[in-house]
């Protein structure tokens, strides 16, 4: 299968099972998990065809893993980053000692003064190193990378989570424990 098709796929994906199930006609289910054939049959009848291989790319393919199959195979579910209400039945773990967050840099200014916030979102989201930070904050202008104390934060009682494609999350990050790495 082409990349472009993949990638109106995945956001597609992503739209409605991160962000507006109802628009298509499915219930998230607790983990944000729906079937797949409840999925493939709610998106035909909204217009947008794709095969049962198409999706297993898709899944298998993603850079980002976003997306994932039960151990079953028959359901689905978004990793993270939903704005709707989901339990994702995240279990809190340490984080290491450093994270990171990716942006751009008209977010600088307020980021300092308020720290990270998860706005529409559940969580904050982190990754593990600064490569993958720095893919994040391209996506919104010139990137800035903030180095997160979550050591610190986790000592303080802050919780994290990880999610299955190791996306780190947490509910904020005060501007305390942020530190703007140097372009």
């Amino acid at each position: 299968m082409n990349n472009s098709r993949l990638v109106k796929i995945s956001k597609y994906l992503s739209k409605h099972l991160r962000h507006t199930p109802e628009e298509i006609g499915i219930i998230l289910a607790e983990g944000g998990w729906v079937s797949v054939a409840e999925l493939m049959e709610a998106s035909q009848k909204k217009g947008f065809f794709f095969t049962r291989a198409e999706l297993e790319e898709v899944v298998a393919k993603s850079d980002k893993k976003r997306f994932s199959f039960d151990s079953t195979g028959e359901l689905i579910r978004a990793n993270q980053g939903h704005s709707v209400e989901v339990d994702l039945q995240l279990t809190a773990t340490a984080p290491p000692k450093v994270l990171y967050h990716g942006t751009g840099a008209n977010a600088v200014v307020s980021i300092l003064q308020n720290g990270l916030c998860k706005m529409s979102r559940h969580h904050v989201h982190l990754s593990a190193d600064v490569t993958t930070a720095k893919k994040v904050g391209m996506r919104h202008g010139k990137p800035v990378v903030f180095a997160v104390d979550a050591a610190i934060m986790y000592q303080d009682g802050y919780e994290f989570y990880c999610s299955e494609n190791n996306v780190w999350l947490v509910d904020r990050v005060p501007p305390k424990y942020l530190q703007q790495l140097p372009n």
